[in-house]
């Protein structure tokens, strides 16, 4: 079994900072999981695209859904999960340009075992040293199944936004930043299965904070929608895409993409983001994709990047 307590936030035990859920001293860092009320599941729309109900099989009062690679998850026990991680690093200054990261996570994911215990991005945003506070909605519980849920529906994704600003300021313990958290800008962040959450928030459009996008080894589909929301915002925004051998293609067929639009990439990680930045980063064939977020091309990637947006924003 993988050791997934080998490193401390801030200097105490991960489990321990997670039951840091009130205001304390200023300058420390806050974490909570928490229930919303707009969160990207339950969902009981239909998928777009697919003229069919998301949940698409029932027994008894029980409701399901099929997933392509999964088969038959309930409702009950992998959609109905409305929490969100929220984190405010130890530091973080509302005084000064900051920024929102949003964290879309992978199959097979559940916040506390995978995003914090054994990814452990809200130590990689901390490490990083970005004005950011960290935003992680949990998608489907523990399946292999990347349905974006509500951030399908148009407007969704806006409100989801606001409700983690009031939800921020309070954990920050200070409601003077509740127009700060309001106002500031997104980036989103998507590992693996993540990339189809992303997609769904680039095509509702309307979003105007969003800065920018990371992926780490993410576009596994949806690659016109990737193509077409950096032709149109690439003068206001940046692109990031790392990969292993299990997206090189994918990757290979947007930069193609990219070059017939006359749309210039870089194929490195850049010194430094800023909007117009366009990059991909092929990582290494040997990679293990199951940990791409804490071993790439570097330890700890989502730390790498985001210490290169300081100054973005």
């Amino acid at each position: 079994m993988r050791e997934i307590t080998r490193r401390t936030v801030l200097g105490a035990p991960l489990v321990a900072a997670m039951a840091q859920t009130a205001p304390s001293a200023a300058g420390a860092a806050h974490m909570q999981i928490i229930a919303f009320e707009t969160s990207p599941f339950p969902y009981a729309g239909d998928i777009p695209g697919q003229n069919k109900p998301f949940l698409d099989v029932a027994s008894g009062a029980r409701r399901g859904h099929t997933s392509p690679r999964g088969g038959v998850y309930w409702e009950d026990e992998t959609y109905s999960d409305r929490r969100v991680l929220l984190y405010v690093p130890p530091g973080f200054d509302p005084k000064r340009p900051a920024a929102i990261l949003m964290f879309l996570h992978g199959n097979k994911s559940l916040l506390m075992r995978d995003v914090v215990m054994r990814q452990q991005i809200p130590q990689q945003v901390a490490a990083s040293g970005l004005n950011a506070v960290l935003v992680a909605p949990q998608f489907a519980a523990d399946a292999l199944d990347s349905s974006a849920g509500r951030f399908w529906d148009p407007g969704v994704f806006p409100q989801f936004l606001d409700e983690a600003a009031e939800r921020l300021a309070a954990l920050a313990g200070d409601p003077g930043t509740r127009h700060l958290f309001h106002a500031c800008p997104v980036v989103l962040a998507a590992y693996s299965g993540g990339y189809m959450p992303a997609s769904a928030i680039l095509q509702a459009r309307g979003n105007d904070r969003l800065k920018g996008v990371l992926l780490f080894d993410a576009l596994y589909g949806e690659i016109d929608t990737f193509a077409d929301w950096i032709a149109r915002q690439r003068a206001q925004t940046f692109f990031f895409s790392a990969y292993s051998v299990s997206t090189k293609a994918q990757n290979l067929d947007l930069e193609n993409r990219l070059a017939e639009k006359s749309i210039a990439v870089h194929q490195q990680l850049p010194q430094h983001f800023a909007p117009g930045e366009i990059a991909f980063l092929a990582a290494g064939d040997s990679l293990v994709h199951n940990d791409f977020m804490s071993q790439a091309w570097t330890r700890d990637p989502l730390s790498a990047v985001a210490a290169r947006l300081r100054g973005a924003f």
